[in-house]
């Protein structure tokens, strides 16, 4: 459902305003209302005043204060999903499907281990087990992909995991879902977060596989773009 962006309440909170009817002369009823934002990310290049977005309906309404999920933000002809769970869902089917050529032959065993102090997203079985981390991530700058777009502990800290993972005998990979599909580079964003950057030049040092690839929505599905060139060159 298409609706327009107004303010940002809170890190998961929006409020948005809706037009309805309007048909053969009538004028149309304006609804504002709260919805929820899975996406606890700064987003402030998206959600600018005005701005289209697409919702959902929640799965559980009557167990919620607010009925709909902000699924994706139109920008630049772009339409960018910024829920960031389906940054899982996206892999965990391309997983079953093949469709990831770095873990070709590899198959699914579970989603969630735990790692440490950490819960990571995939544990894989294929020539030896791999633990792969999922980032979503939706800010680009000419053509720049840039993660993460607010600073990250938690990122860090899953670097790490990774890293330890690499030591004991796994194969250890964070796939960057960029969603979108106007990127042919990520890097990571030292401006905003300098301590994530150097997290992943280390754990990429150490053993750790950086992986982006492009997701983009049309009409109603979530399809892959292709593989994102992964740029850890310092910034000057």
């Amino acid at each position: 459902m298409k609706a327009r962006f107004l303010s940002r309440k809170n890190r998961f909170s929006v409020l948005a305003e809706l037009a309805e009817g309007g048909g053969g002369g009538e004028v149309a009823e304006v609804r504002r209302f709260e919805c929820h934002l899975p996406n606890p990310g700064r987003l402030k290049e998206l959600l600018v005043p005005g701005a289209e977005i697409l919702l959902r309906p929640a799965k559980d309404p009557d167990r919620r204060k607010t009925k709909f999920d902000v699924f994706a933000v139109v920008a630049e002809g772009e339409t960018v999903v910024v829920d960031s769970r389906a940054a899982n869902q996206i892999l965990e089917v391309a997983f079953a499907a093949g469709e990831v050529p770095e873990f070709e032959g590899y198959d699914l065993v579970r989603s969630e281990p735990t790692r440490g102090k950490s819960r990571l997203d995939f544990l894989l079985k294929g020539d030896s087990p791999a633990i792969v981390e999922a980032k979503s991530c939706t800010l680009v700058k000419s053509g720049t992909a840039l993660f993460p777009d607010a600073p990250t502990k938690r990122g860090s800290r899953h670097l790490r995991e990774l890293a330890g993972a690499v030591c004991e005998g796994y194969r250890a990979a964070i796939v960057f879902v960029v969603m979108r599909g106007d990127a042919s580079t990520l890097r990571p964003n030292d401006e905003t977060d300098p301590a994530f950057g150097a997290a992943l030049r280390e754990a990429a040092a150490g053993g750790v596989e950086a992986i982006a690839i492009a997701a983009r929505y049309r009409d109603g599905w979530i399809e892959l773009a292709g593989e994102v060139l992964v740029d850890l060159s310092r910034t000057k």
